[in-house]
């Protein structure tokens, strides 16, 4: 190396005293700054422009005096040189010939000459910059080289790529054919658990390539079908490209695998449940008033980036209660103020079938893309190209600077907000006693905010806000979220990148620069948290998901979630606990695939046949949330649910508790115990009555172990193949002194804690300190707390307000007999009163036997009944 360098003439570089050179300004791009921030990935440019960011200022860069050459030189064999470069924290290695070498001391020869001329400073600034470029072409550096997020410096050049090679389902033979393409010339950008290729002309990201457990890379014409090629293959994604020589494809080749393999390691192995993300503080939250003002705090601390996706978003949801600051906490003032900052947003919706949902996804983009540039909104599926009509997005994500996660069950929308006291109403107890006058200009008030929202939002009856508050009962919702930092919350961003990007590719609208290629940020700087959730329990996390094709452009469908509900349900020991939205389970391999309630079934006869005590405890909501009165026999929409839960639950052979008659009589009830959730209030001086919906997916085990998600117990969460979703399971680290079985017990203190605040909830304990919910396997708590409860709450409630679903009706006709008969509320109110002060909490038992002579499933003249049975299960 020495030899070429001293015969490079560079008596001619220097400039003498008299030569002009560039103003300061100029310089700017080599002089860099001391850290290079993350944002800056959004605000890349042309190579050749001045304002390139490039090297940071704290240290120049510099070599090892050692050069590792060709050992045995000759006239037939080309010295290659391996350089190791350093720059500040960065370290790398370029490979270069002696050509190269000559080649950029010609060019920097020809730049002094140029720079003898007297010329104007624009002409300098050119000069200087094509001068730099060269510099950075050399040694393999560009403006996302020494970003500390992305990672260590990997492997940098120009390369060919060849078009095509997506996996997006539906395109044409311009995403798959390897016949009709075109090579293009792009900087190729390897990272820790991605590459990306840019424009250099314009210093726009092309395309992002994900590290996954089947990135692959090959270096052979029969793999890459062209000479000299190297094909890089995930699960989205076979990426071509080609190079001068099969010595430079090689080294490419090598270079690239050894790099991921030794910072990459984690994204390549394939992890436990079937899950591509890695093991890894959090904190749980027991309904949506913690949940929204912890997301309200994380929102207002964001400096970089905010990640959302919902199955439903609304705009004007107020996330702090009650509201005492104006508009300051709700969401899309929020969002406005931190892009108005300069933190990039970036949402996505489930584009619903309009005809079919009304949450109205359109006027949502609508409203936030108006709030300011900086906030990016993208809607998927399109139906029609896609083929996709019966699947949703059903992940609720909010992401904060890739370093904080919130995963759960609750949508930023109307309706979720509650607390643990689930109130029916919003105005207390008493009886309006309000002056005519201010009547009057109450609803005058009232009426000029509907008509203000007509503009953009319709709005049927603008009275009914008023009206329905007095007269009709909220419905109270129960739900369960999440929040994860670090490298778990690294993981998390990592699936709404891979999301968004597929998007971006998928759909024509978004392939222009204002909607950007989103990069993950590195895992080596996920614990330098710059904001942390307070009160939060140290556990190992791993993100789980349901994605396919469809979903996230992936090769193979990922149902990591199912796969860990059977196995943590199947390796428990004491007991399972469970909330959920829905229960459709045990498979029959032709209506239903999911195997939940299969190993439910399979660990209680074990249990059964060991003669150990084990309990599942399962709370699901009394009717499904779908259109339809039940007092006439509900809708057909909500009538097939309740088929596939009931089928579930104990009807049919298939069923969990057929099932279970089989191998032991009566004596499943010693195991397991299905509830829902009711409450009731005093309404405009009567008494009412509502169910709690129960939201939540939550899975507790052991008091140990933990999964919080997006996942309902249905086929469309948990085959991965049809809803997308995310989940997170928790295994404790952290133990505290417990009792199981009247033993003393280790649990984790994150599942013990999150397990006692759900029992105490809707038992009552926490208004009732007689109620001991800490053994939750014993008999004290399971037959005279848990059953005892429930079963005098469904009594109570049933006595007083003859309310639907009910035990004691089981067809149609005893429907319209019991729908007849007054309850307690209004032939004796005072006793009904006395009866109501017996209730605790909101447990009741679910009524096994409502309906249970009428076939549920939607007749075929209807339009429900000529729809997929998937859609329902």
């Amino acid at each position: 190396m020495s030899d070429t360098v001293e015969n490079l003439d560079t008596r001619d570089l220097g400039f003498s005293d008299a030569e002009d050179e560039p103003e300061e300004s100029s310089l700017s791009f080599l002089t860099g700054v001391s850290c290079i921030p993350f944002s800056a990935v959004y605000r890349t440019v042309g190579f050749k422009e001045t304002e390139a960011l490039v090297y940071l200022s704290a240290a120049p860069i510099t070599t090892q005096e050692r050069f590792n050459m060709s050992k045995h030189r000759s006239v037939s064999k080309v010295s290659v040189f391996k350089i190791e470069l350093k720059h500040e924290n960065f370290t790398w290695i370029v490979k270069r010939k002696e050509k190269h070498f000559m080649e950029l001391h010609r060019e920097l020869l020809r730049y002094k000459t140029l720079m003898r001329i007297p010329l104007c400073v624009s002409v300098s600034l050119v000069l200087s910059r094509i001068v730099s470029l060269l510099q950075m072409e050399f040694i393999d550096v560009s403006q996302l080289s020494f970003i500390q997020d992305l990672g260590p410096k990997g492997l940098e050049g120009i390369v060919y790529k060849r078009s095509g090679g997506h996996r997006i389902p539906g395109m044409n033979c311009c995403g798959h054919n390897e016949v009709c393409y075109r090579w293009s010339k792009r900087w190729l950008v390897v990272k820790d658990s991605f590459l990306l290729y840019m424009k250099p002309d314009t210093g726009a990201i092309s395309f992002v390539l994900l590290v996954d457990n089947e990135f692959t890379i090959k270096v052979d014409s029969k793999y890459t079908e062209t000479k000299h090629g190297v094909s890089i293959e995930n699960l989205s994604r076979k990426l071509v490209l080609k190079f001068t020589s099969y010595r430079h494809a090689q080294w490419w080749g090598q270079a690239i695998e050894s790099f991921v393999r030794k910072h990459g390691k984690a994204f390549l192995r394939t992890h436990r449940f079937g899950s591509f993300f890695k093991k890894n503080k959090l904190f749980r939250y027991v309904n949506g008033k913690t949940y929204m003002e912890d997301v309200a705090n994380a929102l207002e601390e964001a400096k970089e980036e905010i990640f959302i996706t919902d199955w439903w978003l609304s705009p004007e949801i107020f996330l702090k209660r009650p509201v005492v600051e104006g508009n300051r906490w709700r969401l899309d003032c929020t969002l406005k103020r931190k892009a108005q900052q300069g933190v990039r947003i970036f949402v996505m919706l489930y584009k619903e079938l309009e005809l079919a949902l009304g949450i109205n996804s359109e006027y949502s983009k609508r409203t936030l893309m108006r709030l300011h540039p900086n906030i990016k909104v993208m809607r998927h599926p399109d139906h029609v190209s896609s083929s996709v009509y019966l699947w949703a997005h059903h992940e609720k994500i909010v992401v904060i600077d890739q370093s904080v996660a919130f995963v759960g069950g609750i949508d930023l929308a109307y309706g979720r907000w509650d607390d643990c006291e689930h109130r029916l109403t919003d105005v207390g107890s008493v009886t309006r006693s309000v002056a005519q006058a201010m009547e009057q200009v109450r609803d005058i008030i009232t009426f000029i905010k509907n008509m203000l929202h007509l503009a953009t939002l319709f709005v049927p009856h603008p009275w009914d806000d008023i009206t329905v508050l007095y007269t009709t009962p909220r419905m109270p919702w129960h739900d369960i979220s999440s929040v994860v930092h670090g490298k778990a919350a690294r993981d998390v961003a990592r699936h709404f990148i891979q999301r968004w990007n597929f998007t971006k590719m998928m759909k024509p609208k978004y392939r222009s620069l204002s909607y950007p290629f989103l990069l993950p940020k590195s895992h080596s700087t996920a614990n330098d948290l710059k904001y942390q959730v307070p009160d939060c329990v140290q556990t190992k996390v791993q993100v789980l998901r349901s994605a396919a094709d469809w979903s996230a452009g992936i090769k193979h469908h990922e149902e990591s979630i199912h796969n860990a509900y059977i196995q943590v349900i199947a390796k428990s020991k004491h007991f399972i606990y469970i909330e959920n939205q829905f229960f459709i389970s045990c498979a029959d391999n032709k209506h239903v695939y999911n195997k939940i309630g299969d190993a439910i079934i399979e660990r209680i006869i074990r249990a059964h046949k060991e003669k150990k005590l084990f309990r599942v405890y399962v709370v699901t909501p009394l009717l499904p949330g779908f259109e339809g009165d039940i007092s006439t026999g509900g809708g057909n929409a909500l009538q097939a649910v309740m088929h596939f839960n009931y089928r579930t639950m104990n009807r049919g052979e298939y069923s969990i508790i057929a099932q279970l008659k089989k191998e032991m009589d009566d004596q499943w009830m010693n195991y397991i115990s299905i509830c829902g959730l009711r409450t009731h209030a005093e309404l405009e001086g009567r008494l009412v009555t509502e169910l709690i919906y129960v939201h939540s997916k939550l899975l507790i085990a052991d008091d140990n172990t933990v999964i919080i998600g997006s996942a309902n117990i249905n086929d469309r969460s948990m085959l991965g193949k049809r809803d997308s979703e995310v989940a997170v399971i928790f295994e404790d680290s952290e133990t505290t002194p417990s009792v199981m079985d009247g033993q003393e017990y280790q649990a984790g203190k994150f599942a013990l804690q999150l397990r006692l605040e759900c029992f105490k909830t809707i038992l009552g304990a926490f208004n009732d300190p007689t109620i001991d919910v800490s053994d939750p396997i014993s008999n004290g708590f399971y037959k005279d707390v848990w059953m005892s409860i429930s079963g005098r709450n469904a009594t109570i409630y049933e006595k007083v307000f003859r309310c639907l679903p009910s035990g004691l009706v089981r067809n149609k006709q005893e429907l319209m007999s019991f729908q007849s008969k007054p309850g307690l509320d209004k032939e004796n109110p005072v006793k009904a009163q006395e009866l109501l002060k017996k209730i605790r909490g909101s447990l009741v038992q679910f009524p096994l036997e409502f309906l249970c002579e009428e076939n549920l499933m939607p007749s075929v003249g209807t339009k429900e009944g000529m729809v997929p049975t998937e859609l329902w299960t």
